[in-house]
């Protein structure tokens, strides 16, 4: 794939309380690492026509905390496409940050969205799997 042809896959979500898994409404980061998994999966469907799988993390950075209300977008990449192999690169940030502090239903709108984790990894896709051309 050339890197004119990048493809790139966005997901916003809500964190719920269902979220929260330690003290403080603390999201788990492994949460934050489902989100990417949901992108790799979109970008293998767009790119391949099939779900492929996630093979490996390579890095992964928590770079700032995310609680239960907390809004949180992931985008992720393929930044090079081999045979069967597509390197991803991820990125989580929170748009919007609850206030408890305020009310129990006070939130803000982040003027600059923080970066909350970055991520890269590869994912695979049999040729046999392969249902898109590459041309």
């Amino acid at each position: 794939m050339a890197a004119s042809e990048d493809l790139d896959a966005l997901i916003r979500l809500r964190m719920s309380e269902h979220d929260a898994h330690y003290g403080g409404n603390l999201v788990d980061g492994a949460r934050i690492l489902a989100l990417f998994g949901d992108v790799a999966t979109e970008l293998l469907i767009r790119m391949d026509g099939d779900e492929g799988l996630f093979a490996a993390y390579d890095s992964v950075e928590f770079l700032a905390p995310v609680y239960a209300g907390d809004f949180i977008e992931a985008r992720g990449r393929i930044v090079q496409a081999g045979r069967t192999s597509r390197r991803m690169e991820f990125e989580a940030r929170k748009v919007i940050a609850t206030r408890p502090e305020e009310g129990a239903s006070a939130a803000d709108v982040l003027e600059a969205p923080i970066v909350v984790c970055r991520a890269s990894g590869t994912c695979v896709t049999p040729k046999a799997k392969q249902r898109r051309s590459q041309a």
